[in-house]
């Protein structure tokens, strides 16, 4: 059975050395997902977390980061997952429309400093997480992600397998067990991307919750079904229908699919970048006059207009995910980052203007190539005449042209700078650079105030 068959991995992964590039990688995603969560403690629904359970805190060893506070394994994976998600700054494996760290790290690190581990182990742990919930994620595309949000279902077997990795180490069985029982609890639906609502980030938050709790319960002999993915009345059959399953396994503990991660480059749903990426190169390749484009054609996959079609954003989360609001302001302003969110972006009439002259198609093959391809097309026409265009096969940040370790480093401090100062933010990232070769509780999470 293929839960037998990520067992095992899971299993053999807690004593096994990492490859030296997987582990670089692995403190990669660590960093990144940091960052992330760092720019998304002042945010929805994080302050409102930490109001719903601040009676909850002050227990245990599990660091609610950003609030100088700790909490039991699973409350602060709760808190963590979500607040790492509000942001739109987490990372993306491409193939399975997911975002592996959201859920799968702040289940590890939070089980990792209740049972005081290393740094080493707690990335031998997020590496499982991701090698398993990526390849089952990229087994169910597209058909699943029509209806449900992938890092809320898969989410769940990723961080039951880090957990079980920290709760058990080298415990097949308990891996086993704990990603079985994980997988029933899988939730997440597609709608709530679709207004102002916080439950998005709760998605992860959710996720990264069930596995810890999936995973400290397997470790004291609850059982879970393990034919619970392929089964009739299973995981696959009934929330995609038909699975390949056939590449779930593929390359299982000897090619890392933690290595082929896209980190973003802007704070924004991942379906707007090649758009974004491409406007932007027309706009510095050709020097334009931006106050002169007098439309600009946007042609991408079917997907990305069904979820951020959006022509009439008025909150900073409908923003996040209106493909003409991202596309506009990284003409007019050069990038997408936090600041494109605030209220006077969002009421600038030069960008509201803008808008209105874009236009957005499906285009067919692109559509056809997703979900292993983000591509998009954009042609600006300047009021003279004179039209540009350029094609973006992929984004940046995709694992065709990664964030190098400078620029990881760049964003880091950018999202994590404003949240803890300049010098406590560059403390913490040499610290994770180095994380293997510390305990996790020495890292001081649970001392870090957000301000």
């Amino acid at each position: 059975m293929l839960i037998d068959q990520f067992a095992a991995y899971v299993g053999q992964q807690a004593h096994a050395p990492l490859p030296d590039d997987v582990q670089h990688h692995a403190r990669r995603v660590v960093i990144d997902w940091f960052a992330a969560l760092l720019a998304g403690v002042p945010m929805a629904p994080g302050q409102q977390l930490a109001t719903a359970h601040q009676q909850e805190f002050g227990v245990g060893h599990s660091s609610v980061i950003g609030r100088a506070t700790t909490a039991f394994p699973a409350l602060a994976a709760w808190v963590n997952g979500s607040v790492s998600h509000a942001a739109e700054f987490d990372d993306i494996f491409r193939d399975a429309v997911y975002h592996p760290g959201c859920p799968t790290i702040a289940a590890a690190l939070a089980l990792a400093e209740h049972r005081n581990a290393s740094g080493a182990d707690l990335l031998r742990a997020v590496v499982a997480g991701y090698e398993v919930s990526t390849r089952i994620g990229a087994a169910i595309q597209p058909a699943h992600y029509r209806y449900f949000h992938t890092t809320g279902t898969v989410g769940c077997i990723g961080a039951a397998a880090a957990g079980a990795l920290l709760m058990a180490p080298g415990n097949a069985e308990v891996a086993g067990h704990a990603m079985a029982t994980a997988t029933t609890f899988a939730s997440g639906l597609q709608q709530a991307f679709r207004s102002d609502a916080m439950t998005k980030a709760l998605h992860a938050g959710h996720a990264a919750q069930t596995g810890v709790l999936a995973a400290q319960v397997a470790a004291h002999g609850v059982t879970g079904v393990r034919d619970i993915l392929e089964g009739d009345a299973g995981f696959g059959a009934a929330l995609c229908g038909s699975a390949n399953w056939d590449i779930a396994t593929e390359g299982l503990g000897s090619a890392y699919n933690v290595t082929r991660i896209t980190q973003k480059n802007h704070g924004c749903c991942g379906h707007t970048f090649a758009a974004i990426d491409a406007a932007m190169r027309i706009v510095r390749d050709h020097a334009l006059d931006t106050a002169k484009i007098a439309a600009v054609r946007v042609h991408t996959y079917q997907v990305a207009l069904d979820v951020t079609g959006n022509f009439t954003p008025t909150t900073p989360f409908e923003a996040r995910f209106s493909l003409p609001y991202v596309v506009a302001h990284g003409i007019l302003r050069g990038a997408v980052r936090l600041d494109a969110f605030e209220a006077q972006r969002l009421a600038d009439p030069s960008i509201r203007a803008l808008m209105q002259r874009i236009t957005l198609t499906a285009d067919g093959e692109l559509s056809a190539a997703f979900p292993r391809q983000r591509a998009a097309r954009v042609e600006i026409e300047m009021a003279d005449g004179q039209r540009h265009a350029h094609f973006a096969p992929y984004r940046l940040g995709d694992p065709e042209a990664p964030l190098d370790d400078a620029m990881l480093a760049d964003k880091f401090m950018e999202l994590a700078a404003p949240a803890l100062g300049t010098v406590k933010a560059a403390g913490l990232l040499d610290a994770l650079w180095r994380l293997d070769e510390r305990p996790v509780r020495d890292l001081g999470l649970h001392a870090l105030r957000a301000g």
